[in-house]
């Protein structure tokens, strides 16, 4: 590509790739009038937990196939996954910049753009890029600065609902996008349980996950959900959690068989106690979380074992949900 073609710069762990990813790609490059799209696998996003998934190589491998068939538009470039350890955009920016390119347009969400501030060296991308903030059906697109992160808004010279100018020279613009919803975490549980996701991901997509045996349940390694919790909730004990508690809620209409909940002293102490749990338990029984929320605001988290959920709460914000009242059988 020339040095003055319009790069857009799609990131993300694609764990699977799915038809959102592909509409979002193939709507922006069309609306932004974009020569290409670079696909680019992350190698560990910094603002990620870490979950029960597949590795970087199986991921590449369904994004290839997930993008077949577009290949003159969209191109997977691979620098982070080479690159290892945790990926950075800054750093990927700053390779297609030493490389000669100007146009760059870097792709975002806007779960991605309300933490864009937490980002390393955030400013410097709004230096070296355009932002291209993409809202999916049922998010609304920021109408006002008061709805971003102070430190992004704080650039900004001249703003409306479409975009907003930037004192780096840059602009973010917003675009509203009209395609399926679909979610990584959602289609992972799907899978877990068994369940069709042909609408959600390409066929080959699908195809790879189900001979490769992807996202399957972690039952199996973990065995006795009742002992589990019980090594859980020792864990937290451990290290310091107030007020731990579990729940066997086999006989009630509930999401998990067990829960857990304990709360923390502060927001800081409460993701330290997810992030212990999770580390302890990859330890014992080799598996991460099928998922987990929460994590970066330190309010309430919520990790999920499949028949576990664990919950740790800042313990005022725990007072004001009363979670536990919805449970009254306490495990033994």
């Amino acid at each position: 590509m020339k040095n003055t073609s319009r790069v857009g710069l799609f990131g993300g762990t694609f764990d699977p790739f799915h038809f959102g990813h592909l509409n979002s790609m193939l709507a922006v490059a069309e609306h932004f009038g974009l020569d290409e799209v670079k696909a680019i696998p992350a190698a560990l996003s910094p603002l990620r937990v870490q979950t029960q998934g597949s590795t970087p190589e199986q991921r590449q491998r369904m994004l290839t196939l997930g993008i077949s068939g577009h290949e003159d538009l969209i191109h997977i470039d691979t620098q982070e996954i080479e690159r290892g350890g945790t990926s950075y955009t800054i750093d990927t920016i700053k390779a297609y910049v030493k490389g000669g390119s100007k146009n760059l347009f870097l792709v975002i969400g806007m779960d991605q753009f309300v933490q864009f501030d937490q980002w390393k060296d955030f400013a410097k991308i709004l230096k070296a890029a355009d932002l291209i903030v993409t809202s999916r059906p049922g998010s609304e697109l920021p109408y006002s600065l008061d709805e971003w992160p102070p430190a992004v808004s704080a650039l900004v010279d001249d703003f409306d609902s479409q975009q907003a100018l930037l004192s780096t020279g840059r602009t973010i613009y917003f675009y509203q996008l009209k395609d399926v919803i679909a979610s990584g975490t959602e289609i992972r549980k799907k899978i877990r349980f068994e369940q069709s996701v042909q609408t959600l991901v390409p066929g080959e997509v699908e195809r790879y996950i189900r001979e490769n045996k992807l996202y399957e349940s972690i039952q199996r390694n973990i065995g006795d959900f009742e002992k589990f919790t019980k090594f859980c909730e020792n864990i937290l004990v451990e290290k310091g959690g107030v007020n731990v508690k579990s729940y066997d809620l086999r006989a009630k209409q509930a999401p998990s068989e067990f829960t857990l909940i304990a709360s923390g002293t502060s927001t800081r102490h409460t993701s330290a106690l997810a992030e212990h749990l999770i580390r302890e338990v990859k330890k014992e029984y080799n598996v991460w979380p099928e998922s987990s929320e929460g994590q970066q605001e330190g309010r309430w988290i919520v990790i999920d074992y499949g028949a576990l959920i664990v919950h740790t709460f800042y313990d005022f914000v725990r007072q004001e949900y009363r979670l536990e009242e919805l449970w009254t059988r306490r495990q033994k």
